[in-house]
């Protein structure tokens, strides 16, 4: 059956591909973990994630695909909406409560963007629009969990909101297709969707610090190893100048966001 090349993703692009009813996808140490994870949710009642089948005899990791849209940058309007984004964060907080059925001890994860904080729940962790499927507008499952590894549930909702809000100064929000919105706004829709109380609240907005930190430190070591997709990815979106960028931007804005959120 003739292999269907699908868009998105940084260190695996151009090698996502569809086979019939399965994708499949270059696997990595810690495939095993994740199947394992994506096992374990789908008992516990999430089946909003792709069930593994297994790994084929040329490595790569073969999947379940699920039917729906996934936006790729610059995003379609429709992605962008706040409905989209507060489905996405009811679909985390879905994925979170059955992850808390799951035992990591024992498994091997990608810590790249893990939580610094660590924790006892496997995060997906990158959560952005590429990484989600959806059908009139909503949000139906997760993808790519690569980067799935223990830490804190807010923690994991930080990236989405970082992701998805998103967290960006004007010039590289712009660059790569977000158009204007009340992000503080947004933010507080990401919490009030997923269910976050005051004092969750108040995290999410310290976990937002350790996120930012997260995908700067991350990207840098990419860069600094010579990964050519990451180059291309960067380059394609701002320069690694918008890491200082984005950080000017958040402490400038953190008191609006602050004030929306509690």
């Amino acid at each position: 059956m003739a292999e269907q090349q699908l868009d998105g993703g940084i260190a695996n692009a151009g090698q996502v591909v569809r086979v019939g009813p399965h994708v499949l996808r270059p696997s990595s140490p810690h495939s095993g973990s994740i199947h394992a994870f994506l096992r374990a949710v789908k008992d516990a009642g999430f089946e909003r994630a792709p069930m593994p089948v297994g790994i084929d005899a040329d490595g790569r990791e073969r999947l379940v695909f699920i039917d729906g849209e996934v936006p790729v940058a610059p995003y379609p309007d429709w992605s962008q909406s706040d409905t989209a984004l507060a489905s996405i964060a009811r679909l985390l907080r879905g994925l979170h409560d059955a992850a808390g059925r799951f035992d990591p001890e024992g498994f091997t994860w990608n810590d790249s963007l893990a939580d610094p904080a660590g924790g006892p729940l496997v995060c997906h962790n990158d959560v952005e629009p590429s990484n989600v499927v959806f059908r009139d507008g909503i949000a139906v499952a997760l993808l790519d969990f690569e980067f799935a590894a223990p830490g804190r549930p807010v923690y994991d909702l930080a990236q989405l909101a970082r992701l998805c809000v998103p967290i960006e100064d004007d010039f590289d929000q712009d660059r790569i297709g977000w158009r204007p919105a009340d992000r503080p706004a947004r933010l507080r829709l990401v919490a009030d969707a997923y269910g976050l109380d005051r004092d969750g609240r108040v995290e999410l907005l310290a976990a937002m610090n350790d996120a930012l930190a997260r995908i700067e430190a991350a990207a840098r070591r990419s860069i600094d190893a010579g990964d050519p997709n990451a180059v291309a990815m960067l380059n394609r979106t701002g320069g690694i100048e918008k890491y200082d960028r984005r950080r000017r931007w958040w402490a400038a804005h953190h008191d609006q966001f602050a004030a929306a959120l509690l």
